[in-house]
């Protein structure tokens, strides 16, 4: 990795981080690029069985970086320009919607524009209470990237994915609970403790079952429902026939804790 995100892997938990604090975590190219590719890392890692994506310094993701989206802007082609989309931000959004296995956001501080599609693109998301987050896109005459047109409607349903979308503002820690945008709210203090005790807890787990109910999620929210049940039949064969289902059965019948091997 670069210096601008940093990635560890602590038993089965890799953690991303992005590593840009004085710009607040702003997407420069250089970022999106490692970003992009340390995510890719994660999801071919098979001793990887859960993903925690956060920020360094008091900021989760402030989104674009705008000055250097200036300068492109003066210096180059809008087609060129905006090829940063499905060069960088689509990629980085499909990996973390499809990595098949859990993908936990722990949002520090503000999570603008992209950084916030980032988050909203993660299984879990733990937020501090001292973190915000704006969908600050049309602020800047800008539709909106990064899954978040997908994502955000199915977080808080479409009447207000549109406000908030066309009406961007700043949304607390709290209202983003109450709205569902968030599963919990930590002091800001405790987050990285509850991040690894989630983590931890998710890597643990059945990771082959895991992918599959992201898989089975995505493919019944765009198909109907004979359709669905079709696809959780095969999702269902597939991890009928794991190692780690058999395991939990037996250890089930015994009366015992399961222990899940990812296989």
């Amino acid at each position: 990795m670069t210096d601008v995100v940093s990635y560890e892997l602590t038993g089965n938990v890799a953690t991303v981080t992005l590593n840009r604090p004085d710009a607040m975590n702003s997407l420069n190219l250089e970022l999106k690029e490692a970003l992009r590719d340390a995510l890719a890392d994660a999801a071919g890692d098979p001793g990887v069985r859960a993903v925690v994506l956060t920020g360094s310094g008091r900021a989760f993701c402030a989104g674009q970086d705008l000055k250097e989206h200036v300068a492109l802007l003066e210096q180059t082609s809008a087609e060129d320009v905006w090829q940063t989309v499905p060069k960088h931000y689509t990629p980085i959004a499909t990996s973390l919607a499809t990595m098949p296995k859990p993908v936990v956001a722990a949002v520090n501080g503000i999570a603008a524009g992209a950084g916030a599609s980032l988050a909203f693109a993660c299984d879990f998301r733990l937020t501090a209470d001292t973190a915000a987050y704006n969908l600050a896109f049309s602020a800047i005459g800008l539709s909106a990237d990064t899954g978040s047109t997908w994502t955000l409607q199915r977080l808080v349903g479409y009447a207000k994915a549109i406000e908030m979308l066309m009406l961007p503002s700043t949304i607390p820690a709290e209202a983003a609970l109450e709205l569902g945008l968030t599963h919990h709210v930590v002091p800001a203090a405790d987050l990285a403790a509850a991040t690894a005790e989630l983590a931890a807890r998710l890597a643990a787990g059945p990771t082959v079952a895991y992918g599959a109910i992201k898989r089975a999620l995505a493919f019944s929210a765009t198909h109907p429902f004979a359709e669905a049940l079709q696809f959780e039949g095969e999702m269902m064969a597939l991890t009928g026939q794991t190692e780690d289902h058999r395991n939990a059965v037996a250890s089930f019948v015994a009366k015992q804790s399961p222990v899940f091997n990812a296989r």
